[in-house]
């Protein structure tokens, strides 16, 4: 089979490269100085269609290839330069000739040449014409994204152009879901795509964008075709499961509504075949556009998430999935200076998980098994998630901007779980089934408000404050047939040990601070923040046993319960100094810190006050206009929250007990990073490298006792340093138009101090991943995507590999039909191969839908080779985790979809 996919891409390629010639020069300025980034484009004459195009690079050089005998209009574009088109007819040679554009052009005078490039560049802006690029099978937005020239879209719907982030999508310059790119990577519908442009330095706030260092910051605005704009579109999709026993369905209506003045976005998806929009782990990390305020002022006070762990899908599948999801977003431009925009989301899920899994406990300082422990779980879950986000934007004039945001997070969760558990220590066996049950209903709100002004040229200023409320009240349940830990007060002799713990964690938080930026020259400024971070929690908890007579077993003592009030307060004076020298730009600057710190619990008061001064610095080398080399420094004080600080014992789960210590002080991390990039749109070429050391001391790790397999922790002060080291290697590029390639690779080195079992433990992990992947996009012929992936996971010693190739078809033809299929495979093992596991995953789906018509009619087939479970592992800092779950059947799904 691979040998007919090698034979399949060469003739292809062979194809497409037969009878072509090159036609090459240089664009420059008045016949002398080169135009890096001038627009090129070459139109066939008798097909009125573009044959190729190019953008030039710093030599003002361009490489165009063309049909043999035939004739073209060659045209070239350049801001601020007048248009220039020039005719040839090809023959069997190479054709070299250099173009002189003379100054004087509008702006307007290249919007014809841009509207029709595949890609040209405006300023910071990169703008895709994404009918170029389109093929006939693409039918969402990801479909397209994927064929563009230095655009990757991962799994999880998250964008990434030159090897950097896409923080915002907007459409037609409004925000689309703010904080999130799945949802409209995996909804815009693909037909309703004109233009993608891609914003380079990003910054949403004109009045700080000169100010501030803007180079990691990207954002992508979908531009719609004309007849998309001021009227409803979208469509509604229904589907049946073909030929089981059990009833399988898909509904999934979207509806779209954009004009100058307001848009509404409707998406909504209600399917048990395994489709999910946004799935627990996309809901907690969901941000709503809310942005860490205090990057750059030297503390890390971070809120830490009271969840019991609620099982989390692998690849966003399991045993069997339910959905029920709705989404709004609309935007209103009350009148020229007042915006108003938001959200709504509503997702309910229904999840079976079925686990087996093997946990080895390691002995300390080393990969020799401690003791084990083998389950079979089986998990059954309910969520119910809800995220809902107003904003209000009101800028009078260019000098004055004030926004505010509110964004809120409801969810209620319940899962319940059913396993069977082995326990191996010392070579002896037991084992017992448990009964578990965990119930939270978190909620939180967060709010912002911003006021920026400019007094004038020379003086800026910018007041930001971020509140935060969050409360969680997580219950856990654990129905044993032994006894797990001596808790003072229990009972023992129970035919079952039926432990429970309800929490209540309350938050507010609040981050301020005042930044006056001083415009030293139009090259350099100065900018000097006023800041002050203060939070107040709440930690109650509670431990009570359930007895065979079911009567109530408060454990009273205080090791088994907290009444903590905790208090931090961080004022800072920051200063920063940002110079533009040459290819070079600085920023050195420096943050004085007081802090402040109580927590009070078991009648009494721990008081914590110290200063603090912390540098950070910021270098980068603009080596060209799209290559660019940047090393930041950073000095942090790193804090935990209230939940390391309680004292009395919490229940983590039916084998977990963990206290915390009301005496830790801060950690202190010392980060460095290197970060290369280049981006050649000569040729399409993209290069980008990471390299990446923190150094903490001071840290906050954990002192653990294993009585068998049930641990029980607490938090202390190290007084040897935490390292980790990551790195990350990227090359891409597309070859003739019609070919994309890629190469990257990951590595990332950790090493851990903890005590375990009275002895001093280090750990180290490294994980290592290697990706190459290939593609082509024809207009005419099946496009083939190759790709093959490998992680290497090495945890004390002990390595796991995993293998996947993976190949996709799609082909549209007979200008109806579309086909679709995926394959990918996955060979798991470990070093002695021990554990070992093959599996693999076919999709496919055809579609036909008549040119013009409305109606499209699919047959779609998930898990076609009926594949029963996936592999995968982790490690914590004292043991390994091997498991394998159960994911869903294979489906035939039969559907109906009508384009508005």
């Amino acid at each position: 089979m691979k040998t007919t996919i090698l034979y399949a891409f060469l003739l292809i390629s062979t194809f497409s490269f037969a009878q072509t010639i090159r036609f090459e020069g240089n664009v420059l300025e008045s016949g002398k100085t080169p135009l890096e980034m001038a627009n090129v484009m070459a139109v066939n004459d008798v097909t009125k269609g573009v044959d190729a195009y190019a953008i030039t690079n710093d030599k003002g050089k361009f490489v165009l290839n063309l049909k043999q005998n035939a004739s073209y209009s060659i045209k070239f574009s350049y801001l601020g330069m007048k248009n220039k088109e020039i005719s040839i007819v090809t023959k069997a040679e190479n054709i070299t000739q250099n173009v002189s554009l003379e100054s004087g052009g509008i702006e307007l005078d290249g919007v014809e040449i841009v509207r029709e490039m595949p890609v040209s560049i405006k300023g910071d802006t990169i703008v895709y014409n994404a009918d170029s690029f389109k093929t006939g099978t693409e039918r969402k937005l990801e479909d397209v994204l994927k064929k563009l020239p230095g655009v990757e879209v991962n799994a999880d719907g998250e964008i990434e152009v030159e090897g950097k982030k896409v923080s915002k999508l907007m459409v037609e310059g409004k925000d689309f879901f703010d904080g999130d790119t799945k949802l409209g990577v995996k909804n815009i519908p693909a037909d309703a795509i004109d233009k993608i442009q891609v914003l380079r330095n990003y910054n949403e706030n004109s009045i700080l964008k000169g100010v501030e260092n803007n180079q990691d910051n990207l954002a992508m605005n979908i531009k719609l075709k004309a007849g998309k704009k001021n009227f409803w579109f979208g469509d509604m999709t229904a589907g049946i499961g073909v030929g089981h026993q059990e009833e399988r369905y898909l509904i999934n209506p979207k509806l779209f509504y954009y004009n100058p003045k307001y848009s509404i976005n409707l998406i909504t998806n209600f399917n048990n075949i395994g489709e999910l929009p946004l799935t627990i782990q996309d809901y907690f990390k969901f941000t709503g556009g809310f942005r860490s305020m205090m990057a750059k002022g030297g503390s890390n006070f971070n809120i830490a998430s009271n969840d019991l762990g609620i099982s989390i899908l692998r690849n966003n599948r399991a045993k069997e999935i339910e959905t029920n999801f709705g989404a709004t977003n609309f935007s209103f431009n009350v009148n020229k200076a007042w915006s108003l925009s938001g959200f709504g989301i509503l997702s309910s899920s229904i999840t079976d998980l079925e686990t087996k899994s093997q946990t080895n406990i390691l002995e300390p300082n080393s990969s020799q098994v401690l003791s084990t422990e083998n389950r079979n779980e089986i998990a059954h879950q309910k969520s119910n998630l809800g995220l809902f986000k107003l904003s209000s934007s009101y800028k009078p004039s260019a000098s004055l901007q004030f926004d505010y945001d509110i964004l809120s997070k409801l969810s209620k969760q319940d899962e319940s779980n059913d396993l069977l558990r082995e326990s191996i220590v010392s070579n002896t066996s037991t084992t017992e089934t448990i009964l578990a049950r965990k119930k939270q209903n978190p909620t939180s709100f967060n709010q912002n408000l911003n006021l920026y002004y400019t007094y004038n040229d020379k003086n800026i200023f910018a007041f930001e404050t971020q509140h935060l409320y969050q409360d969680e009240d997580p219950f856990y349940n654990a129905n044993l047939q032994t006894q797990p830990f001596n808790l003072l007060g229990y009972t023992s002799g129970e035919n079952r040990n039926d432990i429970n713990q309800n929490r209540f964690v309350k938050t507010n938080k609040i981050d301020s601070k005042l930044d006056y930026y001083y415009m030293i020259t139009p090259k350099s400024n100065f900018n000097v923040t006023l800041g002050n971070t203060f939070s107040h929690q709440n930690f109650d908890s509670s431990i009570f046993q359930v007895l065979d007579n079911g009567s109530i077993n408060d454990l009273y003592d205080n090791e088994n319960k907290n009444r903590v009030t905790y208090n931090f307060n961080d004022v800072f004076l920051g200063m920063h100094y940002k110079i533009l020298s040459g290819k070079f730009t600085f920023t050195p600057g420096v943050s004085f810190h007081n802090y402040t710190m109580s927590n009070n619990q078991l009648a009494t008061t721990y008081n914590q006050k110290f200063f603090k001064i912390l540098p950070d610095f910021l270098a980068i080398y603009q080596i060209k206009k799209a290559e660019s080399l940047t090393y930041n420094f950073g000095l942090t004080n790193n804090f935990t929250d209230i939940n390391k600080l309680a004292e009395g014992f919490v229940l983590n789960g039916y084998n977990s007990l963990s206290r915390g210590n009301r005496t830790l002080e801060n950690a202190t991390s010392q980060t460095h990073s290197l970060t290369y990039f280049k981006y050649n749109m000569f040729n399409f070429e993209n290069i980008s490298g990471n390299l990446f050391y923190s150094r903490n001391t001071n840290a906050v790790k954990t002192r653990s006792f294993f009585n068998g397999v049930n641990q029980t922790s607490s938090p202390f002060n190290s007084d040897f340093a935490d390292e980790s080291f990551s790195g990350r290697a990227m090359y891409g590029r597309s070859f003739y138009r019609y070919y994309k390639a890629s190469l990257s690779a990951r590595i990332n080195w950790s090493k851990f101090n903890n005590i375990q079992n009275n002895v001093f433990s280090t750990n180290e992990s490294f994980t290592q991943s290697y990706s190459i992947n290939t593609s082509t996009n024809f207009k005419k012929l099946p496009n083939i995507e190759i790709g093959y992936d490998l992680t290497v996971n090495d945890y004390n010693g002990t390595k796991f590999y995993t293998d996947k190739p993976s190949i996709q078809l799609d082909y549209y033809f007979m200008d109806s039909f579309s086909f679709v299929s995926e394959y990918e495979f996955y060979h798991y093992y470990n070093s002695n191969k021990s554990v070992e596991n093959e599996y693999d995953f076919l999709s496919a789906s055809l579609i036909y839908q008549k040119k013009d018509s409305k109606w499209e009619y699919k047959v779609a087939a998930t898990n076609l080779l009926n594949t029963t479970s996936l592999n995968d592992d982790n490690f914590t800092q004292f043991s390994t985790r091997t498991s394998q779950y159960i994911v869903q059947p294979r489906y035939v799904i039969f559907s109906v979809k009508y384009n508005l």
